[in-house]
């Protein structure tokens, strides 16, 4: 019986590569000329930390980020826009969480769509197993 994946993860070398632009052209911009400005990748809590001078520079990287991101073949909803910029002494930090995968009552809506479309298909989730190939496969 024929069978397929489905998969949402992102590469981490896409997600780097779309980082390191944006850094580039963030300190080449004018407006952020003699500005501190920090934008770091946890790659262990796939977590982004952004800090500048204010609220409104907080968006003008996230702008940045989210149209170089898209440029480098990544969907902008990858980063978890929820949590607000918050000021911290002279600076302002934004946490944005890089989404890897679907939570649980996602993959619910989408088996439940599946089996509720009367195909003839079985479908289940599999936690965090990837592509479901092994190393030597790739």
């Amino acid at each position: 019986m024929p069978s397929f994946d489905i998969v949402s993860k992102v590469d981490p070398q896409t997600l780097d590569n779309a980082i390191n632009v944006t850094k580039k052209e963030i300190t080449n911009r004018f407006d952020f000329k003699d500005s501190p400005v920090k934008i770091d990748l946890n790659k262990k809590d796939m977590k982004l930390d952004l800090e500048a001078e204010s609220d409104m520079k907080i968006k003008q990287i996230v702008d940045v980020l989210i149209s170089r991101s898209m440029k480098q073949g990544l969907d902008p909803l990858v980063y978890d826009m929820s949590k607000d910029p918050y000021t911290s002494g002279k600076v302002t930090r934004q946490e944005i969480p890089v989404r890897n995968g679907l939570k649980q009552e996602d993959a619910k809506k989408v088996v439940k769509l599946i089996k509720d479309s009367g195909l003839k298909v079985q479908a289940a989730i599999m936690d965090d197993l990837g592509t479901g190939y092994g190393e030597k496969d790739r």
